[in-house]
């Protein structure tokens, strides 16, 4: 009951005001930083030189599907999520049935743009409200004590994935990708693909994040995503405007991820980390905003259901209340 209590006090957003809207904007050049946004960083992890070289792993969809190449492309699956847990997937395409059409991808990609231009009012007219704090526009969750209370430098719509040809390419994309984890991993593609999906091929759980993170003329003071790991199972991450800022934790650094043409950034996520016994890796990642351009992302995450009705409130009230003690779900998750 305890952990109930306190997992609906931290599962927490705030709205976004006319102030946070001023200073997200555009036109602001004020340079000032609310407190309520600034976070001590002094002792954070280095983060490596864009000069530095390293690059994510990219997995090519078409190879995986090319009977001569697959066997040499799913090593390469493997070893992204084992060694890195994170890896660009090269699967925007046009015209073909082995990836994701690029003029879906486009579509979105305008009107998630166009969505963060519209005027606060506007946006919210969709704000969660009641006692539901996931579904609709506003901060990000609130994660607690863990960051002081802090605000992160972003603003975002999330809810559960509705039916359209985007999410339906997503999870098409999602369902492939599983597949060839399964044959990695070793195990049958019923067990891996069936702990998300259903007999008759429908996600079991799925939720979607589009995230605005305004530019920020002292970036070094703010976060747009505080360190976290991923709860569900993969995530894959669509770049709406092509700015940098994601970085993913390798050892005690931060990786800055550049967003590659052409292709999307799949995450492993805690569940998918129990489900492969550890083999394969849930990192930690989190988003800093840039000096001079805003950065859109939209997020579409795939989850396991546990337990019948409610899996996912029991997930998630566990995540929150991980991250108010600074800890890791996925360790709870093993005990």
């Amino acid at each position: 009951m305890a952990t109930e209590t306190s997992a609906a006090k931290l599962i927490s957003r705030d709205r976004i005001t006319d102030a946070a809207a001023t200073l997200f904007s555009a036109t602001d050049d004020s340079g000032q930083i609310p407190e309520m946004f600034v976070r001590n960083r002094a002792d954070e992890l280095e983060v490596a030189g864009e000069d530095e070289a390293f690059e994510l792993p990219v997995v090519d969809m078409a190879k995986l599907l090319d009977p001569e190449l697959s066997a040499s492309e799913t090593a390469k699956l493997g070893s992204a999520c084992r060694d890195w847990g994170f890896f660009h997937v090269r699967a925007v395409v046009s015209l073909t049935s082995h990836g994701v059409d690029e003029e879906v991808m486009r579509h979105m990609k305008g009107s998630t743009a166009e969505f963060f231009r519209l005027p606060l009012e506007t946006k919210n007219a969709i704000a969660f409200g009641g006692d539901d704090t996931f579904n609709g526009f506003g901060h990000h969750f609130n994660r607690g004590p863990s960051v002081g209370n802090k605000l992160d430098w972003a603003e975002c719509v999330l809810l559960a994935a509705q039916p359209g040809r985007a999410s339906l390419e997503i999870t098409d994309l999602t369902r492939r990708v599983l597949g060839f984890m399964a044959a990695d991993l070793g195990v049958s593609e019923e067990a891996l693909v069936g702990a998300f999906f259903s007999i008759s091929g429908d996600v079991k759980g799925q939720s979607v994040g589009i995230h605005h993170y305004p530019h920020c003329r002292q970036p070094e003071k703010v976060l747009g995503i505080s360190p976290h790991t991923d709860w569900p199972g993969l995530t894959v991450l669509l770049h709406a405007v092509d700015t940098p800022g994601l970085q993913v934790r390798r050892g005690r650094r931060w990786l800055p991820v550049r967003p590659l043409p052409g292709a999307l950034v799949v995450n492993v996520g805690d569940i998918l980390h129990v489900l492969t016994n550890g083999e394969y890796m849930s990192a930690e990642h989190r988003v800093v905003p840039d000096a001079e351009r805003c950065r859109i992302t939209v997020a579409i995450s795939s989850r396991e259901t546990k337990g019948g009705h409610g899996g996912k409130h029991d997930y998630s009230k566990g995540n929150f209340v991980a991250l108010a003690d600074g800890a890791r779900f996925l360790d709870s998750l093993k005990k």
